[in-house]
Protein backbone atom coordinates (compact mmCIF):
# COMPACT_ATOMS: atom_id res chain seq x y z
CA UNK A 1 0.00 0.00 0.00
CA UNK A 2 1.20 3.68 -0.23
CA UNK A 3 0.06 6.96 0.48
CA UNK A 4 -2.01 9.00 -2.38
CA UNK A 5 0.44 11.92 -2.23
CA UNK A 6 -0.95 13.79 -5.00
CA UNK A 7 -4.50 14.21 -4.62
CA UNK A 8 -6.64 15.79 -2.19
CA UNK A 9 -8.47 12.43 -1.19
CA UNK A 10 -7.35 10.65 2.35
CA UNK A 11 -8.18 7.25 1.11
CA UNK A 12 -5.04 4.46 0.46
CA UNK A 13 -3.91 3.21 -3.12
CA UNK A 14 -2.62 0.14 -3.69
CA UNK A 15 0.70 0.34 -5.73
CA UNK A 16 0.94 -0.70 -8.56
CA UNK A 17 4.44 -2.72 -9.25
CA UNK A 18 6.18 -4.03 -12.67
CA UNK A 19 7.62 -7.23 -13.11
CA UNK A 20 11.34 -6.07 -11.11
CA UNK A 21 8.65 -4.57 -8.46
CA UNK A 22 9.48 -0.90 -8.85
CA UNK A 23 6.54 1.43 -8.64
CA UNK A 24 4.33 2.63 -10.92
CA UNK A 25 4.92 6.18 -12.19
CA UNK A 26 3.49 8.74 -10.22
CA UNK A 27 1.77 11.51 -11.45
CA UNK A 28 4.60 14.87 -11.52
CA UNK A 29 2.56 17.01 -8.85
CA UNK A 30 5.27 17.81 -6.05
CA UNK A 31 2.30 18.96 -3.21
CA UNK A 32 2.20 16.56 -0.15
CA UNK A 33 -1.78 16.24 0.65
CA UNK A 34 -3.18 16.40 4.49
CA UNK A 35 -2.68 12.65 5.13
CA UNK A 36 0.73 12.33 3.28
CA UNK A 37 2.22 15.24 5.79
CA UNK A 38 0.62 13.42 8.94
CA UNK A 39 2.73 10.29 7.58
CA UNK A 40 5.90 12.22 6.96
CA UNK A 41 5.50 13.93 10.94
CA UNK A 42 4.86 10.16 12.36
CA UNK A 43 8.10 8.77 10.95
CA UNK A 44 10.27 11.60 10.96
CA UNK A 45 9.01 12.24 14.54
CA UNK A 46 9.87 8.86 15.42
CA UNK A 47 13.51 9.21 13.43
CA UNK A 48 13.95 12.46 15.47
CA UNK A 49 13.37 10.90 18.57
CA UNK A 50 15.70 8.19 18.22
CA UNK A 51 18.46 11.11 16.88
CA UNK A 52 17.82 12.93 19.98
CA UNK A 53 18.80 10.00 21.97
CA UNK A 54 21.97 9.73 20.85
CA UNK A 55 22.69 13.22 22.39
CA UNK A 56 19.92 14.19 25.08
CA UNK A 57 21.85 11.99 27.71
CA UNK A 58 25.28 13.35 26.88
CA UNK A 59 25.39 16.16 29.19
CA UNK A 60 23.00 14.57 31.86
CA UNK A 61 25.92 12.06 32.58
CA UNK A 62 27.63 13.38 35.83
CA UNK A 63 24.38 13.59 37.60
CA UNK A 64 22.89 10.49 36.68
CA UNK A 65 26.36 8.87 37.79
CA UNK A 66 26.06 10.41 41.36
CA UNK A 67 22.07 9.42 41.50
CA UNK A 68 22.69 5.69 40.17
CA UNK A 69 26.11 5.32 41.55
CA UNK A 70 27.53 4.70 38.69
CA UNK A 71 31.51 5.24 38.56
CA UNK A 72 33.42 7.51 36.21
CA UNK A 73 34.70 4.93 34.62
CA UNK A 74 31.05 3.13 33.98
CA UNK A 75 29.66 6.19 32.60
CA UNK A 76 30.63 5.52 28.88
CA UNK A 77 28.53 2.57 29.23
CA UNK A 78 25.07 4.54 29.39
CA UNK A 79 26.68 5.35 26.00
CA UNK A 80 27.78 1.68 24.35
CA UNK A 81 24.37 0.22 26.18
CA UNK A 82 22.93 2.25 23.65
CA UNK A 83 25.14 2.30 20.61
CA UNK A 84 25.62 -1.42 20.55
CA UNK A 85 22.38 -2.79 19.57
CA UNK A 86 21.16 0.48 17.62
CA UNK A 87 24.07 -0.28 15.65
CA UNK A 88 24.73 -4.11 15.33
CA UNK A 89 21.05 -5.25 14.85
CA UNK A 90 20.16 -2.35 12.15
CA UNK A 91 20.84 -4.50 8.79
CA UNK A 92 19.01 -7.62 10.27
CA UNK A 93 15.93 -5.45 10.76
CA UNK A 94 16.01 -3.62 7.80
CA UNK A 95 16.03 -7.07 6.00
CA UNK A 96 13.11 -8.64 8.58
CA UNK A 97 10.84 -5.60 7.53
CA UNK A 98 11.42 -6.26 4.13
CA UNK A 99 9.99 -10.07 4.52
CA UNK A 100 7.56 -9.97 6.97
CA UNK A 101 6.23 -5.97 6.70
CA UNK A 102 7.89 -2.63 7.40
CA UNK A 103 4.54 -1.19 9.52
CA UNK A 104 4.37 -4.10 11.99
CA UNK A 105 7.93 -3.82 12.62
CA UNK A 106 8.07 -0.48 12.81
CA UNK A 107 5.14 -0.52 15.49
CA UNK A 108 6.77 -3.18 17.38
CA UNK A 109 10.30 -0.72 17.60
CA UNK A 110 7.90 2.04 18.86
CA UNK A 111 6.34 0.07 21.39
CA UNK A 112 9.67 -1.77 22.75
CA UNK A 113 11.52 1.80 22.32
CA UNK A 114 8.70 3.68 24.61
CA UNK A 115 8.51 0.75 27.26
CA UNK A 116 12.83 0.80 27.28
CA UNK A 117 12.45 4.60 28.02
CA UNK A 118 9.84 4.09 30.41
CA UNK A 119 12.55 1.38 32.47
CA UNK A 120 15.64 4.19 31.89
CA UNK A 121 13.11 6.66 33.36
CA UNK A 122 12.04 4.49 36.78
CA UNK A 123 15.95 3.00 36.59
CA UNK A 124 16.88 2.25 40.48
CA UNK A 125 20.02 0.79 40.03
CA UNK A 126 22.79 0.75 37.61
CA UNK A 127 21.71 -2.81 36.26
CA UNK A 128 17.89 -1.79 35.43
CA UNK A 129 19.25 1.78 33.80
CA UNK A 130 21.74 0.25 31.22
CA UNK A 131 19.07 -2.70 30.90
CA UNK A 132 16.73 0.20 29.42
CA UNK A 133 19.38 1.72 27.53
CA UNK A 134 20.24 -1.55 25.73
CA UNK A 135 16.58 -2.39 24.81
CA UNK A 136 16.39 1.34 23.35
CA UNK A 137 18.99 0.63 21.27
CA UNK A 138 17.05 -2.47 20.34
CA UNK A 139 14.43 -0.52 19.60
CA UNK A 140 15.88 1.86 17.56
CA UNK A 141 17.72 -0.62 15.63
CA UNK A 142 14.08 -1.43 14.86
CA UNK A 143 12.67 1.80 14.10
CA UNK A 144 15.22 3.70 11.78
CA UNK A 145 15.36 1.23 9.02
CA UNK A 146 11.92 1.20 8.78
CA UNK A 147 10.69 4.19 8.89
CA UNK A 148 13.11 5.44 6.59
CA UNK A 149 11.79 2.21 4.01
CA UNK A 150 8.15 3.05 4.66
CA UNK A 151 9.36 6.90 3.74
CA UNK A 152 10.99 5.71 -0.01
CA UNK A 153 8.19 3.28 -0.35
CA UNK A 154 5.44 5.57 0.41
CA UNK A 155 6.83 8.59 -1.32
CA UNK A 156 7.89 8.12 -5.21
CA UNK A 157 11.28 9.17 -6.29
CA UNK A 158 11.56 12.62 -7.18
CA UNK A 159 10.24 15.94 -6.15
CA UNK A 160 8.14 14.10 -3.28
CA UNK A 161 10.46 11.73 -1.69
CA UNK A 162 13.41 14.92 -1.98
CA UNK A 163 11.04 16.68 -0.11
CA UNK A 164 10.21 13.92 2.43
CA UNK A 165 13.77 12.85 2.67
CA UNK A 166 14.64 16.82 3.03
CA UNK A 167 12.90 17.15 5.92
CA UNK A 168 13.81 13.72 7.39
CA UNK A 169 17.95 14.91 6.93
CA UNK A 170 17.28 17.99 8.72
CA UNK A 171 15.52 16.70 11.85
CA UNK A 172 18.16 13.65 11.72
CA UNK A 173 20.33 16.39 12.12
CA UNK A 174 18.42 19.09 14.38
CA UNK A 175 18.00 15.74 16.73
CA UNK A 176 21.83 15.44 17.53
CA UNK A 177 22.10 19.67 17.75
CA UNK A 178 19.19 19.95 20.36
CA UNK A 179 19.57 16.74 22.26
CA UNK A 180 22.85 18.87 23.57
CA UNK A 181 21.05 21.83 24.19
CA UNK A 182 17.73 20.32 25.84
CA UNK A 183 19.56 17.43 28.07
CA UNK A 184 21.19 20.38 29.83
CA UNK A 185 18.52 22.53 30.42
CA UNK A 186 15.90 19.99 31.34
CA UNK A 187 18.80 18.18 33.90
CA UNK A 188 19.55 21.49 35.59
CA UNK A 189 15.79 22.21 35.52
CA UNK A 190 14.36 18.68 36.05
CA UNK A 191 16.56 16.18 36.95
CA UNK A 192 18.34 13.59 34.38
CA UNK A 193 15.83 11.40 34.67
CA UNK A 194 13.50 13.71 32.63
CA UNK A 195 15.53 13.17 29.60
CA UNK A 196 14.54 9.52 29.12
CA UNK A 197 10.45 10.58 29.81
CA UNK A 198 10.57 13.09 27.45
CA UNK A 199 11.95 10.12 24.88
CA UNK A 200 8.84 7.93 26.17
CA UNK A 201 6.28 10.38 25.30
CA UNK A 202 7.29 11.01 22.05
CA UNK A 203 7.16 7.32 21.69
CA UNK A 204 3.53 7.05 22.83
CA UNK A 205 2.43 9.64 20.71
CA UNK A 206 3.83 8.66 17.60
CA UNK A 207 2.74 5.17 18.92
CA UNK A 208 -0.83 6.15 18.90
CA UNK A 209 -1.07 8.10 15.49
CA UNK A 210 1.44 5.65 13.14
CA UNK A 211 -1.77 2.61 13.26
CA UNK A 212 -4.15 4.53 11.26
CA UNK A 213 -2.28 6.45 8.83
CA UNK A 214 1.10 4.13 7.82
CA UNK A 215 0.87 1.64 5.17
CA UNK A 216 1.79 -2.11 5.23
CA UNK A 217 4.22 -2.94 2.93
CA UNK A 218 6.70 -6.06 1.53
CA UNK A 219 8.65 -8.41 -0.18
CA UNK A 220 6.05 -9.52 -2.22
CA UNK A 221 7.60 -13.62 -2.55
CA UNK A 222 9.55 -14.16 0.70
CA UNK A 223 12.16 -15.85 1.05
CA UNK A 224 13.96 -17.58 3.75
CA UNK A 225 16.57 -15.54 6.42
CA UNK A 226 19.99 -15.70 5.52
CA UNK A 227 20.64 -16.51 9.22
CA UNK A 228 24.53 -16.87 8.51
CA UNK A 229 24.48 -13.53 6.91
CA UNK A 230 22.89 -12.59 9.69
CA UNK A 231 24.73 -14.05 12.93
CA UNK A 232 27.82 -12.81 11.36
CA UNK A 233 27.04 -9.65 9.93
CA UNK A 234 25.23 -8.19 13.13
CA UNK A 235 28.21 -10.57 15.85
CA UNK A 236 30.94 -7.97 13.57
CA UNK A 237 28.76 -4.91 13.76
CA UNK A 238 28.52 -5.55 17.49
CA UNK A 239 32.33 -5.82 18.22
CA UNK A 240 33.47 -3.45 15.75
CA UNK A 241 30.71 -0.58 17.32
CA UNK A 242 32.05 -2.37 21.15
CA UNK A 243 35.91 -1.93 19.91
CA UNK A 244 35.78 1.58 18.84
CA UNK A 245 32.84 2.75 21.55
CA UNK A 246 35.74 1.67 24.07
CA UNK A 247 38.66 3.29 22.26
CA UNK A 248 36.92 6.69 22.50
CA UNK A 249 36.97 6.35 26.38
CA UNK A 250 40.10 4.38 26.95
CA UNK A 251 42.53 4.66 23.86
CA UNK A 252 43.52 1.72 21.96
CA UNK A 253 45.72 0.07 24.34
CA UNK A 254 42.97 -2.40 25.71
CA UNK A 255 43.07 -6.32 25.09
CA UNK A 256 39.42 -6.02 25.00
CA UNK A 257 39.76 -3.22 22.17
CA UNK A 258 41.78 -4.99 20.27
CA UNK A 259 40.29 -8.64 20.46
CA UNK A 260 36.72 -7.35 19.81
CA UNK A 261 38.19 -5.10 16.93
CA UNK A 262 39.83 -8.04 15.48
CA UNK A 263 37.09 -10.50 15.72
CA UNK A 264 34.53 -7.84 14.26
CA UNK A 265 36.63 -7.32 11.03
CA UNK A 266 36.45 -11.70 11.15
CA UNK A 267 33.24 -11.55 11.36
CA UNK A 268 32.42 -9.27 8.95
CA UNK A 269 35.15 -11.25 6.54
CA UNK A 270 32.56 -14.49 7.07
CA UNK A 271 29.83 -12.45 6.28
CA UNK A 272 31.12 -11.01 2.98
CA UNK A 273 31.65 -15.35 2.39
CA UNK A 274 28.51 -16.17 3.60
CA UNK A 275 26.82 -13.90 0.98
CA UNK A 276 28.52 -15.06 -1.53
CA UNK A 277 27.36 -18.72 -1.18
CA UNK A 278 23.44 -18.06 -0.65
CA UNK A 279 20.72 -17.90 -2.83
CA UNK A 280 18.78 -15.49 -0.79
CA UNK A 281 21.33 -13.20 0.77
CA UNK A 282 20.65 -10.58 3.58
CA UNK A 283 22.62 -8.44 1.47
CA UNK A 284 23.13 -8.82 -2.25
CA UNK A 285 26.81 -8.59 -3.11
CA UNK A 286 26.04 -6.81 -6.81
CA UNK A 287 23.73 -5.08 -5.21
CA UNK A 288 27.18 -3.24 -3.30
CA UNK A 289 28.95 -3.20 -6.48
CA UNK A 290 26.35 -0.74 -7.79
CA UNK A 291 27.96 2.82 -7.95
CA UNK A 292 25.22 4.51 -5.90
CA UNK A 293 25.50 2.21 -3.43
CA UNK A 294 28.66 2.31 -2.49
CA UNK A 295 29.81 5.44 -3.37
CA UNK A 296 26.70 6.94 -1.77
CA UNK A 297 27.58 5.34 1.64
CA UNK A 298 31.39 5.87 1.77
CA UNK A 299 30.31 9.77 1.22
CA UNK A 300 27.91 9.38 4.10
CA UNK A 301 30.17 7.55 6.34
CA UNK A 302 32.87 10.36 5.66
CA UNK A 303 30.64 13.07 6.44
CA UNK A 304 29.19 11.25 9.83
CA UNK A 305 32.73 10.83 10.87
CA UNK A 306 33.97 14.01 10.37
CA UNK A 307 31.08 16.41 11.47
CA UNK A 308 30.84 14.13 14.63
CA UNK A 309 34.54 14.65 15.28
CA UNK A 310 34.63 18.71 14.52
CA UNK A 311 31.88 18.89 16.80
CA UNK A 312 33.82 16.92 19.61
CA UNK A 313 36.89 18.76 19.20
CA UNK A 314 34.75 22.24 18.92
CA UNK A 315 32.89 21.80 22.41
CA UNK A 316 36.45 20.94 24.11
CA UNK A 317 37.90 23.95 22.29
CA UNK A 318 35.40 26.34 22.89
CA UNK A 319 34.66 24.76 27.68
CA UNK A 320 38.30 24.00 28.15
CA UNK A 321 40.03 26.40 25.60
CA UNK A 322 38.35 29.62 25.70
CA UNK A 323 36.28 28.87 29.09
CA UNK A 324 33.01 29.46 27.49
CA UNK A 325 30.14 28.28 29.81
CA UNK A 326 28.19 24.43 29.17
CA UNK A 327 25.02 27.54 28.65
CA UNK A 328 27.31 29.49 25.90
CA UNK A 329 28.29 26.39 24.24
CA UNK A 330 25.21 25.06 24.12
CA UNK A 331 23.94 28.55 22.43
CA UNK A 332 26.95 28.01 19.71
CA UNK A 333 25.63 24.67 18.44
CA UNK A 334 22.16 25.99 18.53
CA UNK A 335 22.96 28.40 15.93
CA UNK A 336 24.56 25.20 14.32
CA UNK A 337 20.90 23.49 14.64
CA UNK A 338 19.42 26.76 13.21
CA UNK A 339 21.61 26.56 10.01
CA UNK A 340 21.00 22.90 9.60
CA UNK A 341 17.36 23.77 9.36
CA UNK A 342 18.03 25.94 7.02
CA UNK A 343 19.94 23.85 4.63
CA UNK A 344 17.03 21.63 4.94
CA UNK A 345 14.63 23.68 3.52
CA UNK A 346 16.57 24.38 0.48
CA UNK A 347 18.27 21.02 -0.12
CA UNK A 348 15.83 19.32 -2.18
CA UNK A 349 15.59 22.57 -4.47
CA UNK A 350 19.47 22.21 -5.09
CA UNK A 351 19.17 18.73 -5.36
CA UNK A 352 16.30 19.12 -7.71
CA UNK A 353 18.53 21.32 -10.37
CA UNK A 354 21.45 19.96 -10.14
CA UNK A 355 21.13 16.46 -9.31
CA UNK A 356 21.44 14.36 -5.73
CA UNK A 357 25.49 13.21 -7.15
CA UNK A 358 26.42 16.67 -7.79
CA UNK A 359 24.64 17.85 -4.67
CA UNK A 360 26.54 14.99 -2.98
CA UNK A 361 29.71 16.42 -4.21
CA UNK A 362 29.53 20.00 -3.68
CA UNK A 363 28.37 19.48 -0.11
CA UNK A 364 31.32 17.18 0.75
CA UNK A 365 33.69 19.71 -0.75
CA UNK A 366 31.94 22.58 1.24
CA UNK A 367 32.12 21.06 4.43
CA UNK A 368 35.88 20.39 3.52
CA UNK A 369 36.62 23.91 3.05
CA UNK A 370 34.53 25.35 6.19
CA UNK A 371 36.46 22.87 8.53
CA UNK A 372 39.72 23.84 6.75
CA UNK A 373 38.41 27.74 7.60
CA UNK A 374 38.33 26.75 11.65
CA UNK A 375 42.16 26.55 11.81
CA UNK A 376 41.21 30.13 11.86
CA UNK A 377 40.37 30.05 15.66
CA UNK A 378 42.70 31.28 18.15
CA UNK A 379 43.84 30.41 22.00
CA UNK A 380 42.58 33.02 23.25
CA UNK A 381 39.64 34.18 20.96
CA UNK A 382 37.88 32.64 18.54
CA UNK A 383 34.31 31.62 19.69
CA UNK A 384 32.72 33.88 16.93
CA UNK A 385 34.86 32.29 14.11
CA UNK A 386 33.94 28.91 15.51
CA UNK A 387 30.03 29.17 15.27
CA UNK A 388 30.06 31.04 12.27
CA UNK A 389 32.17 28.04 10.04
CA UNK A 390 31.07 24.78 12.05
CA UNK A 391 27.09 26.62 11.08
CA UNK A 392 27.97 27.21 7.32
CA UNK A 393 29.98 23.54 7.66
CA UNK A 394 26.96 21.97 8.78
CA UNK A 395 24.75 23.07 6.57
CA UNK A 396 26.80 21.62 3.37
CA UNK A 397 26.88 18.49 6.02
CA UNK A 398 23.21 18.21 6.02
CA UNK A 399 23.17 18.71 2.19
CA UNK A 400 25.60 15.74 2.42
CA UNK A 401 23.21 14.04 4.44
CA UNK A 402 20.16 14.49 2.39
CA UNK A 403 21.73 14.19 -0.98
CA UNK A 404 23.97 10.42 0.31
CA UNK A 405 20.69 9.23 1.08
CA UNK A 406 18.75 9.87 -2.03
CA UNK A 407 21.77 8.48 -3.71
CA UNK A 408 21.87 5.48 -2.20
CA UNK A 409 18.09 4.39 -2.35
CA UNK A 410 17.24 6.01 -5.46
CA UNK A 411 16.51 3.11 -8.41
CA UNK A 412 16.20 0.21 -5.86
CA UNK A 413 12.72 -1.87 -5.76
CA UNK A 414 10.49 -1.52 -3.36
CA UNK A 415 11.36 -4.89 -2.32
CA UNK A 416 14.97 -4.01 -1.48
CA UNK A 417 14.37 -0.68 0.23
CA UNK A 418 14.34 -1.89 3.37
CA UNK A 419 18.12 -3.07 2.81
CA UNK A 420 18.77 -0.18 1.08
CA UNK A 421 18.35 2.43 4.01
CA UNK A 422 19.33 -0.19 6.20
CA UNK A 423 22.53 0.05 4.88
CA UNK A 424 22.29 3.83 4.56
CA UNK A 425 21.42 4.41 8.86
CA UNK A 426 24.32 1.59 9.43
CA UNK A 427 26.79 3.99 7.82
CA UNK A 428 25.23 6.81 9.84
CA UNK A 429 25.62 4.49 12.64
CA UNK A 430 29.04 3.87 12.33
CA UNK A 431 30.10 6.65 10.90
CA UNK A 432 28.98 8.33 14.27
CA UNK A 433 30.87 5.77 15.86
CA UNK A 434 34.42 5.75 14.13
CA UNK A 435 35.36 9.34 13.91
CA UNK A 436 35.77 10.35 17.79
CA UNK A 437 37.89 7.40 18.80
CA UNK A 438 39.93 7.55 15.77
CA UNK A 439 40.81 11.39 14.88
CA UNK A 440 38.98 13.30 18.45
CA UNK A 441 42.04 10.88 20.70
CA UNK A 442 44.34 13.26 19.15
CA UNK A 443 42.92 16.12 20.43
CA UNK A 444 42.99 14.73 23.97
CA UNK A 445 46.30 13.40 24.07
CA UNK A 446 48.36 15.77 23.18
CA UNK A 447 50.41 17.93 25.60
CA UNK A 448 48.09 21.39 24.39
CA UNK A 449 44.76 20.96 23.78
CA UNK A 450 44.45 23.70 21.77
CA UNK A 451 47.18 22.23 19.32
CA UNK A 452 45.66 18.71 19.54
CA UNK A 453 42.71 20.37 18.71
CA UNK A 454 44.04 22.41 15.35
CA UNK A 455 45.70 18.87 14.55
CA UNK A 456 42.35 17.04 14.33
CA UNK A 457 40.87 20.13 11.86
CA UNK A 458 43.63 19.59 9.61
CA UNK A 459 43.20 16.18 9.53
CA UNK A 460 39.03 16.36 9.23
CA UNK A 461 39.19 18.86 6.68
CA UNK A 462 42.00 16.95 4.36
CA UNK A 463 39.88 14.12 4.81
CA UNK A 464 36.64 15.33 3.66
CA UNK A 465 38.18 16.72 0.76
CA UNK A 466 39.85 13.96 -0.60
CA UNK A 467 35.99 12.02 -0.23
CA UNK A 468 34.64 14.92 -2.02
CA UNK A 469 37.25 14.29 -5.12
CA UNK A 470 36.94 10.21 -4.60
CA UNK A 471 32.95 10.33 -4.70
CA UNK A 472 33.27 12.63 -7.63
CA UNK A 473 34.82 10.47 -9.90
CA UNK A 474 33.20 7.35 -8.19
CA UNK A 475 30.05 8.54 -9.37
CA UNK A 476 31.01 9.19 -12.69
CA UNK A 477 31.06 12.86 -14.52
CA UNK A 478 27.17 12.30 -15.61
CA UNK A 479 25.71 15.49 -16.76
CA UNK A 480 21.83 14.40 -16.07
CA UNK A 481 20.55 14.68 -12.80
CA UNK A 482 20.43 11.50 -10.93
Amino acid sequence: MAIDTHTTTTTTTTTTTTGSGAAAPAPANDRLTGRAKLVLFVLCAAQFMVALDFSVLNVALPALGKDLGLSRSALQWAVTAFALPSGGFLLLFGRIADLYGRKKLFLIGLTLFGAASLLATLAWDPASFLAGRALQGLGAAVIVPTGMSLLTTTFPEGPLRDKAIGISGTLLSLGFTIGMVLGGVMTDTLGWRSTMALLAVTAVIALALAPGLLPESRTPDRPRLDVPGAVTVTGGLLALIYSLSTAAQRGFGGVDVWGTLLAGLALLVAFAVAESKTPAPLVSLPMLKRRTIAWGNFAGLVTFAMMSTVIFVLTLYLQETLGLSSFRTGLVFGVQGAASALAGSYAPKVIGRFGARRTLVGSLLGQGLLSAALLAVGAESGALVATVAVSVASMFHLGAIISYGLTVTSGVPDEEQGLATGLVTTTQQVGLTIGIPLLGVLATTQASLFDGVRTVLAIDAAIVLAAAALVGLGLGGRTKKA
